[in-house]
């Protein structure tokens, strides 16, 4: 499959790209796929604290409706407000435009427990 051997990755089939203590957050182009056609988003305001594990948003396809889950705690620092507007971002450009927020995070061992590319990859194949 091959996914960007920068991120990071979750079991829920999210991305995270870290600059400094800044984590970009969006769903993987496994998961933009298993979803279809992306038509609504909800996510959080600049200014919200997310904590590892919960729900930070939605993501409405035509097939289904999926919570997003925080894969690190931290406070949003960016929304990208244009996904709210054309969602299909998310089909086109999962990596790119495609992001979601972007948090400062509050706690970098958290970083531990996410997964490199060829792990991500490796849980994709075990668990469909």
């Amino acid at each position: 499959m091959g996914f960007p051997v920068e991120l990071k990755y979750t079991s829920e089939h999210e991305w995270i790209r870290i600059e400094g203590d800044i984590a970009y957050i969006g769903v993987t182009d496994y998961a933009q796929e298993a979803l279809g056609d992306v038509v609504f988003l909800e996510i959080p305001e600049v200014g919200s604290e997310i904590e590892k594990g919960e729900t930070f948003g939605v993501v409405e396809s035509v097939k289904a409706v999926s919570d997003l889950y925080a894969p690190l705690s931290g406070e949003v620092t960016k929304a990208n407000e244009v996904l709210v507007d054309t969602p299909e971002l998310i089909n086109e450009h999962p990596y790119d435009d495609g992001w979601m927020i972007a948090i400062k995070m509050s706690d970098t061992e958290e970083l531990k427990e996410l997964m490199n590319a060829d792990d991500y990859e490796t849980y994709i194949e075990e668990n469909g």
